[in-house]
């Protein structure tokens, strides 16, 4: 086998999960600030502000996921009994929120119920893709190239951990997602949920940072053995430096920056994760070679992505333009 294709394939499915994240984190976010709101019409304001872009956002968790499934059947296998059990409450709580984000508009008698649903599917869809991160990094039993763990390995409290900070993180994207896109009392409430989040999830990422490399040895070796520790230490010393810019553009009143400095920190973190387990897509025992398609395989669904990835990168990028700009107050796509 080509060496190079699985890892075109892993940087694929890699891109894929890092853009979902970002991109369905926000209205994920949006979700658990909704709460928060202390009328309804700033909750009409929030759920406008991501109305178009929402359904379009969760496209990339079907590459992501149908990437695994296409280019890395074996670790697919693997992966997926090891976490059945949180990737189906994600899977239907993204289904029950995109239920309330429709009738929410329509049932105006039950209202408040939906807001429930809503902010609720997206608090468990948030703590549920955390949990698989956690159960991920934490590894999985594999014997004989296949899962040989119990339904409930990623149980722990690591991934419980994990769960919080996807939360606490999404929420961040989503308090600043509303600094650029709404004014007035919304605006203002989120500039003082963002500064809070962003100390918790600060706090949340340093004990993440800790707990793997105490706990997992083949992190702390990753990350502490010479000569990896001199080209790797630049990474959480930029994190910082982001996040204290991210605390003093929200001080300053900034309104755009907050957002991709946010952005900024979810790219770090990824690239600590990548750092930490690459090249084993199931962490401590399988790699990317070992999980691969086979190769004309890989080569075929390639020209499909080549084609297509430009098309829906397009098409994310017509959308975000013809509704750039605040959104008002009775104003919407809906």
């Amino acid at each position: 086998m080509e060496w190079y294709l699985p890892v075109i394939w892993g940087g694929i499915i890699g891109v894929a999960v890092i853009m979902y994240v970002v991109l369905d984190g926000f209205d994920l976010g949006i979700g658990i600030l909704f709460p928060f709101a202390k009328e309804e019409r700033e909750r009409d304001t929030m759920m406008n502000t991501v109305a178009p872009f929402w359904d379009g956002n969760e496209t990339w968790l079907i590459l992501g996921g149908g990437g695994l499934w296409v280019a890395f059947p074996k670790a697919y296998a693997v992966v997926m009994p090891a976490l059945y059990l949180p990737v189906i409450i994600m899977l239907l709580a993204l289904v029950f929120r995109g239920v309330a984000f429709e009738f929410r508009w329509v049932a105006l008698t039950s209202r408040r119920w939906w807001n429930a649903a809503f902010a609720g599917g997206s608090l468990v869809a948030a703590f549920a893709q955390g949990v698989v991160l956690g159960g991920l990094v934490q590894g999985i039993t594999v014997k004989n190239g296949a899962f040989a763990g119990g339904p409930l390995d990623w149980a722990t409290p690591f991934a419980a951990l994990c769960g919080i900070g996807v939360v606490l993180g999404y929420a961040l994207l989503g308090s600043t997602w509303l600094l650029i896109k709404t004014d007035g009392v919304v605006a203002e409430r989120a500039r003082a949920h963002a500064i809070p989040l962003l100390l918790a999830v600060m706090a949340m990422m340093a004990v993440v940072s800790l707990w793997t490399p105490i706990a997992f040895d083949r992190i702390a070796t990753r990350w502490f053995s010479r000569p990896n520790i001199f080209f790797l230490a630049p990474v959480p010393v930029i994190t910082v430096l982001v996040a204290l810019a991210v605390l003093h553009w929200l001080k300053s009143g900034r309104e755009m920056l907050p957002f991709f400095g946010t952005v900024g920190l979810f790219v770090l973190g990824f690239l600590g994760l990548a750092i930490s387990t690459f090249p084993y897509l199931v962490p401590p025992s399988l790699t990317v070679w070992q999980t691969a398609a086979a190769a004309p395989s890989q080569i075929l669904m390639l020209f499909g992505v080549i084609f297509l990835l430009p098309v829906v990168l397009g098409y994310i990028v017509f959308v975000y333009w013809i509704f750039r700009g605040k959104v008002r107050e009775g104003e919407g796509y809906h």
